[in-house]
């Protein structure tokens, strides 16, 4: 699939939505079935190259408990990552960033009821270790969920799958 531009999200079939309409087709999904239990999840993931380049993806999944659900992505290319803790902590930035554009567009556009967490690529095992209390301190600060591996699926499977 070809690279998203930076404001634009990607969804099924290669439809490009801009966040405002990210949050309309995650209320229309959750309207479709309102009995259903929803959970609004943010992770972004990334890929180091060229030494100092990263390439960014930031998913946003809807997913209707025990029923499946949606994604929307977005990928953006940064330089300047000398280290894995700055690209780490950019990733968790990110989430935060769009956590906070996608959950007012929700506010205003009178969402139904959701849970809402963010995953993040990092575990106890590997060299992620020993910033994870770091990273989830800035997450909580937000007063957002915050999930790790085995558990950080939008991260690690759904933003993973589109890192180039």
């Amino acid at each position: 699939m070809s690279k998203a531009s930076s404001d634009k999200f990607c969804g099924a079939f290669g439809a490009l939505f801009s966040p405002k309409e990210v949050a309309r087709e995650i209320i229309a999904f959750m309207k479709a079935d309102p009995d259903r239990s929803y959970k609004v999840i943010i992770g972004t993931d990334s890929l180091l190259y060229d030494k100092t380049k990263a390439d960014f993806v930031t998913a946003i999944v809807v997913h209707r408990i025990g029923n499946g659900g949606r994604y929307f992505w977005r990928r953006t290319e940064l330089d300047n990552f000398y280290s894995l803790r700055s690209r780490i902590t950019r990733e968790v930035v990110m989430s935060l960033d769009v956590a906070r554009d996608i959950l007012e567009f929700l506010r205003v556009m009178d969402a139904p009821r959701f849970g809402f967490e963010i995953h993040v690529d990092v575990g106890e095992k590997g060299e992620t270790k020993v910033i994870i209390q770091e990273l989830l301190g800035m997450i909580r600060a937000h007063n957002f969920e915050a999930r790790t591996k085995p558990d950080s699926y939008a991260a690690s499977s759904v933003a993973d799958r589109h890192v180039a």
